[in-house]
């Protein structure tokens, strides 16, 4: 019995420390006691800060050149002169094919056309028309045109012996060789750029390591705002500790449609890329649309917006007052106020009055360093400024 009266003495001594440490919270935070406490914790004054309005996409790290290199003529490859990694300049050998039967070709056509050349000549000094007099029989037109295809074939034939070498369409990176010495290969458009080609097919491809820019995809109702030369930061998913600074440096003219969705594609070249960058590293882009400094700026949870009018709930006097204001540039947190507010009129943010439920409430009216985020599950973040 003893025992258990001294348990519920213990109890009860902590009980009483429970309550007495409640009551001093409630005083510490809600000072006054009066009954519009709750609306005068709810308001933040009208205050001059930075707004900036930005259109965020997903993006990919691309390299702003790049060629998927194919012989132009078919053969046996007789030679690979690079390896991956090896950087080429513009025009530098690559690769070649067995040559012998383009050879072949070009001396069998040259002499074709030396024999269509002398069968013309024979005619014309067996005729008295001079030749080009404009009295053409049907025998001479026929020789002409044996002439001129033979040139045609000879110049074919020796593209065709030009095309067994493969050069390097510009500068680069070796970043794939699909072949091998011995393998038999077919014609091809020669080289097409990396926007157009996966560089599956490629016989070798070539990647610019050191031009990388990011592209990225808009959504339809953020592409009118985006324009060349708008300011944007990227943060490669790798590195998120280290925005790079970039600029927008085109916007697509026609969208992509997938699963229903449009999108247009934008490119941005950046500033500085950081050492170790490479092509197909995803990244989020941030692009600034609009910027207004030194604006008059309320937080977002003050504005409410019906029928295209925006309207605030003025403190003043300890009375709330709907008033109509026009609203500027918008960031996700705050909204310019170009008329309608003065400085340091006070709004009432749109959030309960009371909390219950483990729903966070404000921490605090708009105060020093940088304002905070009240515990809870709805908290309102208080931007920083001269606390009271």
């Amino acid at each position: 019995m003893r025992r258990n009266g001294r348990i519920l003495a213990i109890n009860g001594v902590l009980v009483l420390a429970l309550a007495a440490a409640g009551w001093g919270a409630y005083v510490f935070l809600w000072p006054s006691g009066t009954s519009n406490a709750a609306s005068q914790a709810r308001a933040v004054p009208v205050s001059r800060t930075t707004v900036v309005e930005t259109v965020s996409a997903a993006g990919t790290v691309d390299s702003a050149y790049g060629a998927d290199v194919n012989f132009g003529t078919a053969g046996t490859v007789a030679s690979i002169d690079v390896k991956v990694g090896d950087a080429v300049a513009a025009g530098q050998q690559l690769a070649t094919l067995d040559s012998a039967e383009a050879k072949a070709k070009v001396k069998a056509a040259q002499s074709s056309l030396d024999a269509a050349e002398e069968d013309l000549a024979d005619f014309d000094d067996s005729t008295d028309t001079p030749a080009g007099s404009g009295g053409q029989t049907q025998t001479e037109t026929s020789l002409r045109a044996k002439v001129d295809q033979a040139e045609l074939t000879l110049q074919q034939a020796k593209d065709d012996l030009a095309a067994t070498v493969l050069t390097a369409p510009g500068a680069g990176t070796v970043t794939a060789v699909n072949g091998g010495v011995g393998q038999r290969v077919g014609g091809s458009t020669g080289a097409s750029g990396s926007d157009t080609s996966s560089g599956a097919d490629a016989f070798i491809v070539l990647t610019d390591l050191t031009n990388l820019l990011v592209k990225a995809k808009l959504a339809e109702i953020d592409v009118s705002k985006v324009k060349a030369g708008q300011e944007a930061t990227v943060t490669v998913n790798a590195l998120p500790d280290s925005p790079i600074r970039a600029t927008v440096g085109a916007v697509d003219l026609t969208p992509t449609t997938t699963n229903n969705i449009v999108q247009f594609g934008v490119s941005l070249t950046m500033a500085q890329p950081p050492a170790g960058l490479r092509p197909g590293q995803s990244a989020s882009v941030a692009i600034t649309v609009a910027k207004a400094e030194d604006a008059l700026a309320v937080p977002s949870a003050a504005l409410r917006t019906a029928g295209g009018q925006s309207t605030v709930t003025v403190l003043s006097g300890g009375r709330e007052e709907t008033r109509p204001v026009q609203v500027g540039v918008r960031s996700e947190a705050l909204a310019q106020i170009t008329s309608g507010l003065a400085e340091g009129e006070e709004v009432v943010l749109s959030v309960p009055s009371t909390t219950s439920g483990g729903s966070g409430g404000l921490t605090g009216r708009q105060g020093g360093g940088g304002g905070g985020v009240a515990p809870g599950g709805g908290g309102v973040l208080i931007p920083g400024g001269g606390g009271r």
